[in-house]
């Protein structure tokens, strides 16, 4: 799994602070009670004991098994008094125990050396909300890219179903850790199309299988570039967002031909791509353009690589916002 490594440590950090909270309340509330039960203070302190006076009997020998019997009867009948004594004065019998939030990992992260899926899905969360894609992820989704806007050209129809289907697969069979790492995948048509609602939905689908996924419009990346070269906008300290283009397990870098194209422009796409390519980490990438005006506004070592190293993915039909206007 790829899980962003900033999301793990602050999980991870999360957990810890939750375990330690959930001792310190069980704590108070234990030394809440030996100030209102006589007697209690006492009895926790005899069970407090109960394994060094099992390990002392086994080091001294002797009638080993006849001891340790008589000291485990000694702590039923403590336990037992205890329990009633605390019915005695209207308190549960877990009262003065933690109360985690997960039961199965005691808010650990972890059953045993596996991660608990309670934290697995908190790194879920943490996944989108760091995506870039917000409340896209909320909205957009397999299940509900309908293919109704397209059923006015029967051929329309049976391409974007078999894009739709191709996708979705695509998704649900991602992993970066197989012999061959998933493919690159070039969204080309109008607007409209549901480019991007095909992009969020396999984002989706990708954090749930617990990989990293960072979206970004190919405006934004330029601007985190140049931040990054010319310093516009940073003060010291500030972190640098060009990284995660690099290092995410899938790359989504929508509206490519929106920004402005000049020779840096052109530098860092090149960069990205080309870095992502050799490392075989995959990306989607989203454009309005055809591949005559791709050949036209990128250089040949552009699209060489988003034409001949990515796979195709054509869209098809009337821009569907229109459609829901009308």
């Amino acid at each position: 799994m790829g899980y962003n490594q900033e999301n793990f440590k602050r999980i991870r950090a999360e957990y810890e602070t939750k375990a330690l909270y959930a001792q310190r309340a069980a704590d108070g509330r234990r030394e809440e009670l030996h100030e209102k039960i006589p007697g209690l203070r006492e009895l926790d302190a005899e069970l407090s004991t109960f394994g060094l006076r099992i390990m002392k009997q086994a080091l001294e020998g002797g009638d080993t098994a006849a001891g340790i019997a008589k000291l485990r009867e000694e702590n039923t009948r403590i336990l037992a008094e205890r329990k009633a004594l605390l019915r005695a004065y209207g308190y549960p019998e877990d009262y003065c125990s933690p109360h985690y939030e997960c039961e199965k990992c005691h808010d650990s992260g972890y059953q045993g050396i596996r991660m608990c899926s309670c934290m697995r899905r908190r790194l879920v969360e943490a996944g989108m909300e760091s995506s870039g894609l917000g409340g896209l992820l909320k909205r957009q989704s397999f299940e509900n890219f309908s293919l109704d806007y397209y059923r006015s050209n029967p051929e329309e129809y049976r391409r974007m179903e078999q894009n739709l289907r191709a996708v979705r697969d695509y998704a649900q069979t991602f992993a970066t850790d197989g012999e061959h790492p998933p493919e690159s995948l070039l969204f080309l048509g109008g607007t409209g199309l549901g480019k991007t609602h095909l992009s969020t939905a396999v984002a989706r689908v990708v954090i749930e299988r617990g990989y990293d996924v960072f979206y970004s419009s190919a405006v934004g990346m330029v601007s985190d570039f140049e931040c990054r070269r010319f310093g516009n906008g940073m003060a010291p300290g500030d972190a640098d967002n060009t990284e995660r283009y690099i290092s995410c397990d899938l790359l989504i870098l929508d509206d490519l031909g929106t920004e402005v194209v000049n020779q840096f422009t052109q530098s860092c796409l090149y960069y990205v791509l080309n870095c992502r390519l050799n490392m075989g980490r995959p990306t989607i990438v989203s454009t309005n353009l055809g591949a005559a005006d791709l050949r036209r506004t990128y250089s040949d070592r552009i699209t060489s690589r988003l034409l001949g190293e990515f796979r195709l993915i054509p869209f098809y039909g009337v821009d569907v916002r229109k459609q829901k206007l009308r």
